[in-house]
């Protein structure tokens, strides 16, 4: 009864006092350095992750799935490059603001957002991410008849 008594004299002084995400006064204006540096990041592969953890060591289930589906996928790690932003946390409040996406994970493709965890497993059941990859030429398209057949068995 306290507690509820406590937290209900808080919440209007809280609330008035933290933006919500998206709000002007939430922004933090990326700086133009901040700007250029993640710029070049996702020009720099045509597949790009930035992510709680590594590739190899996903420290979310979240950046796991994306990993994950990048794996299915066929994504060649030649083409992939990951930034852990658990490691920068400039990197991780910047990376927001550039996409304007409250989330980590965040793909791009070939310089362009794409999106978080939950766009990319939408994409992926739906195939639309593989259409994407394809079409960017991150991946090598799959020809029709080209699935996988027995050989005829040879007789004695």
């Amino acid at each position: 009864m306290l507690r509820a008594a406590f937290r209900s004299s808080l919440r209007p002084a809280f609330r008035s006092s933290v933006p919500a995400f998206g709000s002007p006064l939430a922004r933090r204006f990326l700086t133009q350095e901040a700007r250029a540096k993640i710029q070049e990041a996702v020009s720099s592969t045509p597949v790009v992750l930035f992510m709680k953890g590594t590739l190899d060591h996903p420290q979310c289930g979240f950046s796991r799935a994306a990993v994950q589906v990048l794996e299915i996928q066929g994504v060649p790690p030649a083409k992939l490059k990951s930034y852990n932003v658990l490691e920068d946390t400039e990197l991780r409040s910047s990376i927001k603001e550039f996409s304007d996406w409250p989330t980590i994970p965040q793909l791009y493709v070939n310089g362009e957002f794409v999106g978080g965890c939950d766009i990319l497993l939408s994409m992926h059941q739906s195939g639309e991410l593989e259409t994407l990859l394809e079409k960017e030429g991150v991946i090598p398209p799959v020809e029709e008849g080209s699935q996988a057949t027995p050989a005829p068995a040879q007789s004695s």
